[in-house]
């Protein structure tokens, strides 16, 4: 006798349907599994002969396969426990109902029966509804926000005792509502507290709005890690569908979630691994990059990591996602965030400093520099360059808060939000897309052309520049992309600061 019921299989985040098929025969006992199992799949038979044996089922004198179709797809994770044990059931007569293809069963098994989550339930939950799925049996995780979606139907089972007795119409399940988390309080510090340097906090309010790259060079003491563990304040709160995208992530490594509604901030030491950041290993894992999707990675003293992870970043900065080759398969992870990176301006730090001497020579500042490469500058939208304020004169000044300057954000990404017809922003929308919606004047874009020119900027610069200017005029309520925005995006990417100006000069 056969039977096949539905589970949801995972390759990185991106789900697929998984026909779990057994067969039973007469013979040996004997259970076994084909299509590509791991070892975590292949321990799920004794997980299941226990627990079917702890409810009184027998599997003596009983030959058993089970096929996890597409057997060419390698299969993972415990997930299959729950799917295994009904059809093994439905083989054997033991249950004897029809299950619908749109029905779908995930969870792992304990040795007496009861339903375990697993890493990265909630992407599977989100890859059902996806594939079409019409109802979905799964354990209950208190840790996970609430799901409720009007076109799948989501069986909340604490054991295969329930799920059973639920397929067979004598019980119902308990309804878990979980109530509405009040918004964390946000532990950065606020923008109201940094003292002067508002440049460098236009600068980033700008890098918030449109999210753009973002390069700071300063002596130490000049307040950079400050303003970037500051940055997250600024940002606008997680949408639905970002926050359990964020989560699903986070469960994928096994790390604890985060505050859902607030943008993560991931800020990895210099000595990580390339493979901790960008994401891989032997058992392909999220990295530091796919962790700070939506959000904020952090890098101090960028120029103290390797040469290889730098280099690594530049592809997921361009496409705001990560693809991990292995031998059996190919995974990718959504890796869209802010980057911030800061760096000394030299070996000894004080490179232009107002208060200490620079002790290093020409060739050892060019060296240091150069530790970060052409393709990989010119990745980065903001090159901010700071110096350490003089506090005697700027006593008792206190700046906006950050709550003042979130409210333009969130004005200014509406503004993008509303003119592309969906949540992108201008550094990442198509660039066909933003010249169509925001097109130059033909003087504009003349001037562009001859400072593009002079300056001998690449044409990734060229239109980084008028990524920029459209934030810019998104910032300042502008429909269009004025010349004072042109500006202020040549000075915010080329790290000229001082007065802004209102009109183009060469």
């Amino acid at each position: 006798m056969s039977a096949k019921v539905t589970s949801i299989g995972l390759k990185g985040l991106e789900g697929y349907r998984v026909n779990v098929e057994v067969g039973t025969f007469v013979g040996n006992d004997s259970i076994k599994i084909v299509g590509l199992p791991d070892a975590a799949v292949k321990e799920s038979k004794l997980r299941i002969l226990a627990a079917l044996r702890s409810l009184g089922y027998t599997l003596s004198g009983q030959n058993i396969i089970i096929n996890l179709s597409p057997a060419e797809q390698k299969k993972s994770s415990p997930t299959f426990d729950l799917p295994i044990a009904v059809s093994v059931l439905l083989s054997l007569r033991e249950l004897t109902i029809t299950i619908p293809e749109e029905t779908g069963f995930i969870g792992a098994l304990s040795l007496d029966g009861l339903i375990q989550p697993f890493e990265g339930m909630l992407a599977a939950v989100l890859a059902a509804k996806k594939l079409g799925l019409r109802r979905l049996y799964l354990p209950f995780d208190e840790k996970l926000p609430y799901l409720q979606f009007p076109e799948m139907e989501l069986i909340h089972v604490t054991s295969l005792k329930e799920a059973i007795a639920h397929l067979e119409g004598g019980w119902q399940p308990i309804i878990h509502q979980q109530p509405e988390q009040p918004e964390a309080e946000i532990t950065y510090l606020d923008f109201a507290q940094i003292i002067g340097q508002c440049y460098a906090k236009y600068a980033l309010e700008t890098a918030a709005a449109g999210e753009h790259h973002v390069l700071i060079t300063g002596p130490p003491g000049c307040g950079k890690s400050l303003l970037a563990e500051c940055f997250p304040t600024i940002l606008p709160a997680l949408t639905r569908d970002a926050q359990l995208e964020m989560i699903s992530l986070y469960q994928l490594r096994g790390y604890n979630i985060p505050a859902p509604k607030m943008p993560p901030f991931r800020n990895p030491h210099h000595s990580a691994s390339a493979v901790s950041i960008i994401g891989g290993g032997t058992f392909p894992k999220p990295g530091e990059i796919s962790l700070a999707h939506r959000g904020v990675l952090f890098l101090d003293e960028v120029a103290e990591f390797s040469k290889t992870t730098l280099e690594m970043l530049r592809q997921p900065l361009e496409s705001g996602s990560v693809s991990i080759s292995r031998t059996n398969a190919s995974i990718s992870y959504p890796a869209s965030f802010i980057m911030l990176a800061a760096m000394n301006p030299c070996p000894c730090g004080y490179a232009g400093s107002n208060s200490h001497y620079c002790i290093c020579t020409p060739r050892q500042i060019r060296t240091y520099q150069n530790k970060l490469s052409g393709p990989l500058r010119d990745r980065f939208d903001i090159q901010l360059f700071m110096k350490s304020e003089d506090f005697r004169s700027l006593k008792g000044k206190m700046g906006e808060s950050s709550q003042t300057v979130r409210k333009r954000v969130y004005s200014a990404r509406v503004r993008q939000y509303d003119r592309y017809g969906e949540e992108i922003c201008n550094s990442r929308v198509p660039y066909e897309v933003l010249v169509k919606m925001s097109p130059l004047t033909n003087e504009q874009q003349r001037t562009l052309q001859q400072v593009s020119i002079k300056k001998n900027w690449s044409n990734r610069t060229y239109i980084k520049i008028i990524r920029l200017a459209r934030t810019i005029a998104d910032l300042h309520g502008a429909r269009e992309i004025t010349d004072q925005s042109i500006w202020e995006a040549i000075k915010l990417n080329t790290g000229v600061s001082g007065r802004r100006k209102s009109s183009l000069v060469l």
